[in-house]
């Protein structure tokens, strides 16, 4: 049985909020990437306590941490970004999740980004490798600008990191690096997903739509994975319906709801159970 998450920042910045929409959806986990205005890298131990307290209160599971790590210019200072992923992972125990998303590095514009390959994997050993040290497991996500934005780059990487580095597959985040998912992204990565990002995209104008409006093939993904293969992990709404900016994304209330509804309809076209 696949379990549905999602961002919950996209609904509100209010953590009460965020949870009565969940609860209102039957979601019993989300993806913490912000809440109070705050990315979730900003939380003090207090504010963590207090986000782990009320989650708890409310029955909601936090499936992954939604950091911003690898989001920086792979010519920026890394020992910073060391000192944020050990916060992270700080967080992580804290709340009680096993799953840190991040990514793999802003290549400099208008650049070749294999000029910048042996750099990227030193980086992303090391970050990994701290990670799993700790108990917990670093998924990349493919997000457009990054080293692994397209297809081909998300394999290097992976089989380059090895197996202690996991696989979150965005099809929206493809399209928009103008890439093919159903006849090339998913045949090439599909043995290596590990979580889902629910996002589609148009590929004539990258507006961000519902599950299956674009051009994602979200329902060929779900089927190749779920009744196909036996994949039970997560799949996480991150929908983008009204803003979708470069550290994160918002749809509101009401539309969070129908990316919601779309999801659902795509697994109950499919006879999947879900939770």
């Amino acid at each position: 049985m696949v379990r549905i998450s999602g961002f919950a920042d996209e609904i509100s910045k209010d953590l009460d909020e965020q949870i009565a929409t969940l609860q209102q959806e039957g979601i019993k986990f989300m993806e913490l990437r912000g809440v109070w205005g705050k990315n979730v890298l900003e939380l003090t131990d207090e504010e963590v306590a207090k986000v782990a307290e009320i989650l708890k209160a409310g029955g909601i599971g936090v499936s992954a941490i939604g950091s911003p790590i690898g989001k920086y210019g792979i010519t920026d200072d890394f020992s910073v970004q060391m000192q944020q992923l050990e916060r992270i992972i700080e967080i992580a125990k804290a709340l009680n999740t096993k799953y840190i998303r991040g990514f793999s590095f802003y290549m400099p514009q208008d650049e070749d980004p294999s000029l910048y390959r042996d750099e990227v994997m030193n980086r992303m050993r090391a970050m990994v490798d701290l990670v799993h040290e700790n108990g917990l497991r670093y998924l990349h996500e493919n997000e457009r600008g990054i080293y692994g934005d397209t297809g081909d780059r998300c394999a290097d990487l992976l089989d380059a990191v090895g197996e202690k580095l996991g696989c979150i597959f965005d099809p929206a985040n493809f399209v928009q690096a103008g890439e093919n998912v159903p006849e090339h992204c998913f045949p090439l990565l599909r043995s290596k997903v590990e979580y889902v990002h629910v996002k589609d995209a148009r590929s004539g104008d990258n507006v961000n739509v519902p599950a299956g409006q674009g051009d994602g093939a979200l329902e060929l993904v779900l089927r190749g994975l779920i009744v196909e293969d036996g994949f039970d992990g997560f799949l996480s709404l991150e929908p983008h319906l009204a803003i979708a900016g470069h550290s994160g994304g918002f749809s509101g209330p009401e539309l969070f709801k129908q990316a919601a509804d779309a999801l659902k309809g795509i697994l109950d076209e499919l006879g999947v159970e879900y939770a």
